[in-house]
């Protein structure tokens, strides 16, 4: 079992095995059992290439022998920064089966929280493209190597530079079967062990790792297929990040898998290579979010496609409103399907017959029927329904702790095991209803920028007196983040100079705001505290007005 990791009570396992939830296998184990099944079956579609059932588990296994040679084995941890591609679905299946854990990192991360991912989870290796999205991943991977001592290994699809591992031979070198099965014989991860570790969205400074077994996520990914209707006719688009818990098992990659379905790798999420895959390859569902769904209804090109196969449009990271799943319906006839969830463990979707006052209101209900649920005040006491409060949930696939964070653990869960969500909703039956967050965050598209970490790279700035970031309303995004500054006395501080400055800090992109607000003085409760609530609305009038000018 691995050190820092909190599993479930004994008795409580027990009773999610007897109910028949964990079905004590590998994710690596589900998709064998699959390929099994049916060999000659297309499970990935990227370009080209068309990759059966039984070539993926060829390939997984090749990995798995080239990683296990490369010095990475049971319980190692790997930061997992690559691209969507049929060479991520490769090296994430054979880090399962070898019982390596792979933390999954996203495309815009860089050298800040890369560093945090690395140092929290204890990793080992670090497996990124050479190039890609413009940038250059290798020297940052050795810069990283210098800073942490126990990230022994880089390996790099693509061209490695000197002392970095090369991906590719392990894909695609002709090893003998024989050699293979050897060595991997004897290696067979516990189902009750950590699989993966996601990354939290975070309302504080720095994500956490959340330690997905096994046993609870194959579960994740099952129930969310079950309520999308998988089988082995599904072809889903992934064009978002695979590295996200929604693309990766909401049910995602993992879940088409289960059914023994496909997953077509979009090279773009432009309408104009989108759609004309969908009428190519028979696309059925594409999970999506709120600025890539504004942007298709708003697109041209889907009128010009035949979208007959296209039977849901799933969205997940923020709530898309009701006239917009309106307009899924009746522009592209098909189904709009509301996730929403947490990278923790509970999912709630929307079903696909549900009556229009749940499917184009809601926020979805539990898929799983042993999901526990309660709205509770500030109190802790559970609230009426249709009354706000804080969503607190536990079940067969919510985690029991973060991965080594006993404070923040501490914080998170209630004593009698309920893991506190953080957004205000209002509950209706199992159905949710969501508000917002009750913590300080901002979601921009389904990305979460924790405004504390931001504010905390801008008072470094020697211009800066005080900062407060909020969030700001945007069409496609939903939100976006504005800084509200007061200037130190004497000094001036423009929005080219603030990003400039946050470019330096090496963050994500999306986390840099996209608004400058210079003010004298912040509006305060009697007791000093930024009331936050009044700067909302004071960009929203501002904004208002600038609209009203240009109209």
């Amino acid at each position: 079992m691995l050190s820092g990791f909190t599993p479930w009570k004994s008795d409580v396992a027990k009773r999610y095995t007897a109910a028949g939830y964990w079905e004590n296998q590998t994710i690596a184990e589900m998709v064998y059992a699959v390929a099994e099944r049916i060999p000659d079956k297309v499970a990935l579609i990227e370009g080209e290439r068309r990759i059966s059932y039984a070539e993926l588990r060829k390939r997984v296994e090749r990995v798995a022998y080239g990683l296990l040679r490369s010095g990475i084995g049971n319980n190692d941890r790997v930061v997992m920064q690559l691209p969507n591609s049929v060479e991520f679905v490769f090296a994430y299946l054979a880090l399962t089966r070898i019982g390596a854990i792979p933390v999954m990192a996203l495309r815009s991360h860089r050298h800040t929280e890369i560093r945090h991912f690395v140092q929290a989870s204890g990793a080992v290796a670090y497996m990124i493209p050479d190039v890609a999205y413009r940038f250059d991943y290798r020297p940052m991977a050795e810069s990283l190597r210098q800073e942490c001592p126990g990230l022994k290994s880089v390996l790099v699809l693509g061209e490695p530079l000197p002392g970095q591992l090369p991906l590719r031979p392990m894909i695609d070198t002709e090893v003998s079967l024989l050699e293979v099965d050897a060595a991997l014989a004897s290696i067979h991860p516990d189902p009750a062990d950590v699989a993966t570790m996601l990354l939290s969205g975070g309302t504080t400074s720095v994500s956490k790792l959340i330690p997905r077994t096994h046993n609870d996520y194959i579960l994740n990914a099952k129930l969310c297929g079950l309520w999308a209707r998988f089988d082995a006719d599904t072809v889903l688009m992934a064009l978002l990040p695979l590295g996200h818990n929604y693309n990766l098992a909401s049910p995602g990659m993992l879940g088409v898998f289960y059914y023994g379905g496909t997953v077509l790798v979009s090279p773009s999420m432009d309408a104009e290579v989108v759609f004309p895959l969908v009428e190519r390859h028979k696309v059925t569902v594409i999970p999506a979010a709120v600025p890539l769904i504004t942007n298709w209804l708003n697109s041209p090109v889907p009128a010009t496609c035949d979208l007959s196969s296209l039977k849901v449009i799933q969205n997940g990271g923020a709530r898309l409103v009701p006239e917009l799943r309106q307009r899924i319906r009746s522009q592209f006839a098909c189904i709009p399907q509301e996730i929403y969830g947490t990278a923790e463990g509970l999912i709630n979707m929307t079903r696909l017959d549900d009556p229009d006052e749940l499917l184009l209101e809601s926020s979805g209900a539990p898929v799983c029927i042993d999901d526990e649920i309660k709205v509770v005040d500030d109190d802790g006491n559970e609230v009426p329904d249709g009354e706000s409060g804080e969503l607190l949930t536990r079940g067969p696939y919510t985690i029991q702790g973060y991965y080594n964070a006993d404070e923040k653990n501490h914080e998170a869960f209630t004593v009698d095991g309920f893991y506190r969500m953080g957004d205000i909703v209002r509950k209706r039956g199992r159905y949710i209803f969501t508000e917002g967050r009750k913590k300080d965050l901002i979601n921009r598209g389904g990305e979460k920028i924790s405004c504390e970490e931001i504010e905390n790279l801008i008072f470094k700035n020697p211009k800066v007196h005080q900062v407060s970031l909020v969030a700001m309303p945007d069409p496609v995004f939903g939100e976006k983040a504005c800084a509200f500054v007061i200037p130190r006395a004497g000094q001036t501080l423009s929005f080219e100079e603030l990003i400039g400055f946050l470019k330096l800090q090496n963050i994500a992109s999306f986390k840099l705001p996209e608004r400058l607000e210079i003010v004298e003085e912040f509006p305060s409760s009697n007791v000093g505290k930024i009331l936050k609530r009044q700067l909302r609305e004071m960009i929203v009038e501002k904004m208002a007005k600038e609209q009203a000018v240009v109209s």
